[in-house]
């Protein structure tokens, strides 16, 4: 999926290592506008960089695998997935009661040429918890109903709380691998589950400098560097107007707020405290002009999240 800020990490230099002329091989070319737009402004010898292939030729070995195998040295294939357990199963396309969410697409294909390449690794990136407050959800689980990537194929976990390598390890160390990138709120139930299970000793521990894995240790240790200007929330630009830019950190915490009704409650008279100065975001929210008590509601939850 040849994507947008595949294109921004090329014009800044990092995305730059060749191979038969090319940086990048994509079954898919997809993203706003203004990708396509400088793809089509490209000079003809920059835009020959960004090939298209059939989906084969790049999720297989299969056909010129001598030719594959030299192009693919040192590979590393970094794939998203929901959750992943305690003993190294990636969930990312399904959930255990059926419901489908995703395809699988060439997700196993990448994470099995991992292990097929030599020097080569897979990487599973997923958010430690998803929801906020008390509907928070520990995405770092003992054991799911269903799986997408097996145990035995388990490699390198990264959360945002650090990397785990799990890689020829061990199903006890591979779970202290994983109970270090999880988020703190869930470990000790985790760590408890694990015991009972017998793949821990009672005695185990995890340590002080893992035990604060915290949205808000991340939020304090990046403050000084979006202080400074250093941490946009879109390094590489995008298609919103200033405006719209704006808005997304307000409509986050408006998103984060509905999972509790106080904090829910608590923007909406924080809202109705607010003076005027909120037009702009309100009418680009077409809540300029609420009807009914929902929206005006909604406006006036806006409002306190504004202030936030």
């Amino acid at each position: 999926m040849f994507v947008d800020c595949l294109l921004d990490l090329w014009k800044a230099g990092v995305l730059k290592r060749e191979v038969d002329g090319a940086v990048l091989h994509g079954g898919f070319f997809l993203g706003p506008r203004a990708f396509y737009e400088a793809l089509r402004k490209m000079p003809a010898e920059d835009r020959a960089k960004f090939q298209m292939q059939a989906i084969s030729g790049i999720n297989e070995l299969y056909g010129d695998e001598a030719v594959k195998r030299v192009a693919r040295v040192d590979a590393r294939f970094i794939n998203t997935a929901m959750m992943v357990t305690l003993l190294g199963a990636v969930v990312s396309d399904g959930l255990e009661d059926g419901r489908v969410v995703s395809g699988v697409g060439g997700q196993y294909n990448f994470v099995a040429q991992a292990f097929a390449l030599e020097n080569a690794r897979s990487v599973i990136t997923l958010d430690a918890v998803r929801g906020a407050g008390k509907k928070a959800s520990s995405n770092v689980l003992w054991s799911y109903g269903h799986g997408t990537i097996p145990r035995h194929l388990r490699d390198i976990v990264i959360t945002e709380y650090g990397v785990a390598d799990l890689r020829g390890r061990t199903d006890r160390d591979v779970i202290v691998a994983l109970l270090r990138v999880a988020d703190s709120r869930f470990q000790p139930a985790l760590l408890e589950q694990a015991k009972a299970a017998g793949k821990l000793e009672r005695g185990y521990a995890l340590p002080a400098e893992v035990r604060d894995n915290t949205p808000e240790r991340i939020a304090e240790a990046l403050a000084p560097a979006k202080a400074a200007g250093l941490a946009p929330l879109l390094p590489f630009g995008s298609d919103f107007d200033p405006l719209e830019e704006s808005l997304l950190p307000t409509l986050g915490r408006l998103k984060a707020a509905q999972a509790e009704p106080k904090a829910l409650l608590g923007l909406v008279l924080e809202g109705l405290r607010a003076k005027t100065g909120d037009e702009a975001a309100l009418t680009r929210l077409g809540l300029d002009r609420p009807r009914g008590l929902r929206q005006r509601l909604t406006a006036l939850a806006v409002r306190g999240a504004l202030r936030r």
